[in-house]
């Protein structure tokens, strides 16, 4: 088992940028693909982008892309989300996830097993 933990949340303006990250340990960081998802309050949690643990590749929800980008340090044990032009829709709790390998699908929350405790992210029109 993987521990998540998401730091990097706080309150901006609309238009404004945070960068969120998420520090792994307990497990071979280069062996899990790693996802952000985000929850709204009264929303079911949806996929926002996640980057695969062989080649790095990169996978986003519509509503991010071109905003958002995700990376990883394997040297640091660290996935970040770099989210500028934020919107207030982007309100949410942001939550890191690993999935070892490919042993699910990249997008879907249910197919991860490790996930952070979250990191609020509050976007003021």
């Amino acid at each position: 088992q993987v521990r998540l933990v998401e730091s990097g949340g706080g309150l901006v303006q609309a238009g404004g940028s945070l960068r969120l990250s998420c520090v792994a340990s307990g497990g071979t960081f280069s062996s899990y693909s790693m996802g952000w998802f985000r929850q709204a309050p009264d929303k079911e949690r949806e996929f926002v982008a996640a980057i695969s643990w062989s080649f790095g590749r990169t996978y986003y929800a519509d509503s991010v892309r071109g905003r958002f980008t995700i990376s990883r340090d394997n040297d640091k044990n660290t996935v970040h989300l770099q989210m500028n032009s934020l919107k207030p829709e982007d309100t949410a709790v942001y939550y890191c996830a690993a999935l070892f390998t490919s042993s699910g699908r990249l997008t879907q929350a249910t197919d991860y097993v490790n996930w952070g405790q979250g990191t609020q992210v509050t976007v003021s029109s």
